[in-house]
């Protein structure tokens, strides 16, 4: 998978890796299809359903499921469902809604959206705000129940002792004019589009792009995936990686070997003072999520320091992250740190606003120790190296 974060991708198929989800920019999308809207109350409730599409791959239809606020003044909550992505839910605790202007952040998607509602509160014009600083219209529309798009009843997970196979798979080269890049279920059917092989290699062994070696020169060429698994039910993590490894070896037939070698790295240790970490409640089976609402605003919940490390390399660091805290418990937080332009390269790179905001949060490297007790330097350290034995171009399907 993409070390870019994919607006799609859920902590579900992430949980050993980064969470997802940001794109390369897509098109402006269809418009918010019209319906019959609820007329609004005369102090101009927002609560009800609020949809509209984005444009993401073939189009994102999002429904949005407002409820009222508690106490006077605070924000409106709510659901947003992604109707085409198997129903994916994420919860949105606080929707502020400030004269016309309304926002949220959807962290556990990665994004924040900004809108306008119009003069008779029916419609907000806005736009979802990706972690890579990308931008991508979002019309919503207030709608009645009936006229509300239906949310599909969520998928029962696969088996957790299953080790999947694509029953079928096709691969052909993407369209070059098609905009965005995606990776995501819909059905049975595990989708990408636009993505490269270095991407798929990455994400199905866990790697940071340094770690490839002899790879071929058309590493970067781009590639849509479609396939439907062996085995019923929706893929954790790992078995999405099981799968994305067969498509490598039965479509593109590749072969590798493991190396070591000494490269330029980041070592994450432990601070002097110890660790300042919570341990999770959750069950080992629970997904973990490494999701950004913004540049710099992570939150992590079910994770070792060893998936962390991955998650750092995957989405933030220019090299490699090893591991060397020796902490082997899973654990829950958030970090708030101020990018540097080194950082989130394979995001598009971190673009610092024009003007300093003398209240934001330190470096990565100080917010590390200051919140989580975490030391990170670079140094040189033996990797483990993925190493090019063949691989071919997927022949027709």
């Amino acid at each position: 998978m993409t070390r870019t974060m994919m607006w799609v991708v859920t902590a579900a198929l992430l949980a050993g890796g980064i969470q997802a989800q940001a794109q390369d920019k897509a098109a402006a999308p269809q418009t918010a299809q019209s319906s019959s809207a609820p007329s609004p109350s005369a102090a101009g409730d927002l609560s009800g359903n609020w949809q509209g599409t984005l444009a993401l791959g073939n189009g994102q239809r999002v429904l949005i499921k407002v409820t009222k606020p508690g106490a006077q003044g605070t924000p409106y909550k709510g659901t947003l469902y992604l109707v085409d992505g198997g129903g994916r839910a994420a919860d949105l605790p606080a929707i502020a809604v400030h004269g016309a202007d309304v926002s949220f952040a959807i962290a556990s998607l990665g994004s924040s959206f900004d809108g306008k509602l119009n003069s008779d509160r029916t419609t907000i014009s806005g736009s979802v705000k990706m972690a890579d600083g990308s931008s991508d219209p979002l019309n919503l529309d207030h709608v009645s129940d009936e006229n509300s798009w239906a949310v599909p009843e969520p998928p029962k997970p696969m088996p957790v002792d299953a080790k999947p196979k694509f029953d079928v798979v096709t691969v052909k080269p993407s369209d070059p004019n098609r905009p965005g890049k995606l990776f995501t279920i819909r059905g049975r059917h595990i989708v990408t589009i636009n993505t490269s092989l270095s991407d798929l290699i990455t994400f199905a062994y866990a790697l940071h792009p340094k770690q490839l070696v002899d790879a071929p020169a058309w590493l970067d060429e781009k590639y849509d995936l479609d396939g439907v698994p062996d085995v019923e039910g929706q893929p954790s993590t790992p078995q999405m990686r099981l799968l994305i490894q067969d498509a490598l070896a039965a479509r593109f037939g590749l072969k590798f070997h493991r190396g070591q070698r000494e490269l330029a790295a980041y070592a994450l240790t432990v601070a002097k003072g110890g660790p300042k970490l919570t341990v999770t409640s959750d069950a080992p089976s629970t997904p973990a999520n490494f999701g950004f609402a913004r540049l710099g605003q992570l939150r992590v919940t079910n994770m070792t320091m060893k998936t962390f490390c991955e998650g750092l390399q995957g989405a933030v660091m220019d090299k490699p992250v090893v591991d060397q805290t020796g902490l082997t418990a899973r654990y829950d937080f958030n970090l708030n740190w101020t990018p540097d332009e080194g950082q989130f390269v394979q995001l598009g790179g971190y673009h610092p606003p024009t003007q300093e905001d003398p209240n934001a949060p330190p470096s990565l490297y100080t917010a590390l120790q200051e919140q989580l007790g975490l030391k990170l330097e670079p140094t040189k350290a033996t990797v483990e190296t993925f190493v090019f034995d063949s691989i071919q171009k997927p022949g027709a399907n």
